[in-house]
C-alpha cells in the first residue's frame, strides 16, 4: 500500500517464537536512529490494569518509544488479540498501542464486523483495519511445501494456518503503510499531525455498514473506525491539525519539558484519548511567586495543576500529596497562584479530563 516506502527490517523473534521487551526496545531505537519515519508494531503484551501480576507494562519499551516519538517518528501498534487474554473479547489494548503517542489498530471483518478476537478499550484503540481472511506475502520456505501451487510467494500457497489469516497484528500495517503514504505527499507533516490526519478521517464504523454492537462516533470496538486512505489523502489539501514539538512530555522528571526564565507563555496541544497530559517544569527561588493561566482546549474540561520539587510522576495516587495547588473543575479556562517556600524545580501539569482534544495556551508570570 506504501508504494513510495523504503522497509527497514528489524528482526525481533527469537528461535522459540518468544519476543524479549529488551530486543523490541533496542530495535525501536535502531530504526529511528537509521531514519524510519514510520514503525510498525505487529507485537503486543497483556495489559490488565486492575491485576499487576498479569500486565505486562515495561519502562524499556516505554522509555523506547518516548525516544521515537521525541525524533518525529510515527507509531502504529495492534491492540491484540484475545487469544493471548484470560478471556475473549479482551477489554484493555494491548502494551505498545496502550502507551501514549501509539496509534492503536483493531481488527475488522470483511463485512464490517469487529471480530471477538480483536481487543476492545475505549481509549487506546484509535482506529481499525482489515484483520480478517488476509491475503499476504509469506517466505517461499513455507511456500515452497507445496510445489504445485502457483502463487509462490503468498499466503494461499502456505500451510492451512497461512491461507485465512486473521489477527490486529494484519490490521496495523496497513495503517502504517497509510501514515507513509502521508509523509511521502508531504514531508513536512510532524508524527503527532499524521497521526490525527489518519484517525480523524476514518470512517465511522456502526450498525449501519456491519458492526451491530458499535455505536455512533468514536467506541471501543473500532477506534475512531475504519481506515480510509483516500479521505486521508485529501485531507492534507484542507487546514492541517496544530502540531505540537514539545512531546513528549507526559510526566515529571526528565521527560517534562524545561520553561526558562525568559518563557512566558506556551502554546500546545492535548488530546484525551492520544495525550491527555503535558507536564512542564519551572525553576523557582525561595518567596518566588509564580501565576499561571491556561486557556483551552475549547469545549473540554482542563485541569491545571502545580507539583513540587521531588516529584516524581504526576500519575501515582500514592504521592498526591506533592501537589501544592491545583484548579479543577469545569470548563477550558485556569487561573492558578503560588508562592515557593523553597527553591527548586516545579511542576505544571495540564491535564485534559473530559473526550475532545485541540490547541491550548499556558501563561506564566514570575514576580
Amino acid at each position: 500500500m506504501a508504494f513510495p516506502a523504503q522497509l527497514v527490517i528489524a528482526k525481533i523473534a527469537r528461535a522459540d517464537q518468544t519476543i524479549d521487551v529488551r530486543d523490541e526496545a533496542q530495535a525501536i531505537r535502531w530504526a529511528v536512529d537509521v531514519g524510519a519515519r514510520v514503525i510498525n508494531l505487529s507485537i503486543g503484551g497483556l495489559r490488565d490494569p486492575f491485576n499487576p501480576w498479569l500486565d505486562t507494562f515495561s519502562k524499556a519499551e516505554a522509555d523506547a518509544i518516548n525516544y521515537a516519538v521525541r525524533r518525529g517518528a510515527v507509531l502504529v501498534a495492534a491492540v491484540g488479540n484475545s487469544d493471548e487474554a484470560p478471556q475473549s473479547p479482551w477489554p484493555y489494548a494491548s502494551y505498545p498501542a496502550a502507551l501514549p503517542h501509539v496509534l492503536g489498530v483493531s481488527a475488522l471483518t470483511p463485512t464490517g464486523n469487529v471480530p471477538t478476537f480483536s481487543d476492545r478499550d475505549r481509549i487506546y484503540n484509535d482506529m481499525s483495519a482489515p484483520g480478517q481472511d488476509i491475503y499476504s506475502t509469506l517466505p517461499r520456505a513455507l511456500t515452497g511445501t507445496r510445489p504445485a501451487c502457483q502463487n509462490q510467494g503468498y499466503s494461499d500457497c502456505g500451510p492451512d494456518e497461512f491461507r485465512h489469516a486473521a489477527g490486529t497484528s494484519f490490521a496495523a500495517p496497513q495503517v502504517a503503510a497509510a501514515a507513509a503514504v502521508l509523509f511521502a505527499l508531504k514531508p513536512t507533516l510532524q508524527s503527532d499531525q499524521v497521526v490525527n490526519i489518519l484517525e480523524r478521517s476514518a470512517t465511522d464504523v456502526s450498525a449501519a455498514d456491519g458492526c451491530k454492537q458499535c455505536p455512533l462516533q468514536r467506541d471501543a470496538y473500532s477506534g475512531w473506525g475504519r481506515l480510509d486512505v483516500s479521505k486521508a489523502v485529501a485531507a492534507l489539501d484542507g487546514v492541517l491539525p496544530a502540531p505540537d514539538r514539545r512531546e513528549p512530555n507526559d510526566d515529571a522528571g526528565a521527560t517534562s519539558v524545561k520553561l526558562t526564565a525568559g518563557v512566558t507563555s506556551v502554546k500546545a496541544t492535548v488530546d484525551f484519548w492520544d495525550d491527555q497530559i503535558d507536564v512542564y517544569r519551572v525553576y523557582l527561588h525561595k518567596g518566588k511567586r509564580l501565576k499561571l493561566t491556561l486557556d483551552g482546549p475549547a469545549g473540554a474540561t482542563s485541569n491545571l495543576l502545580l507539583w513540587k520539587p521531588g516529584t516524581n510522576s504526576v500519575n501515582d495516587l500514592r504521592k498526591q500529596n506533592f501537589r501544592v495547588a491545583q484548579s479543577i473543575g469545569p470548563g477550558s479556562s485556569h487561573r492558578l497562584g503560588y508562592r515557593a517556600p523553597s527553591k527548586g524545580w516545579y511542576y505544571v501539569e495540564v491535564k485534559l479530563v473530559t473526550r475532545g482534544s485541540g490547541p491550548y495556551e499556558l501563561t506564566l508570570t514570575r514576580s
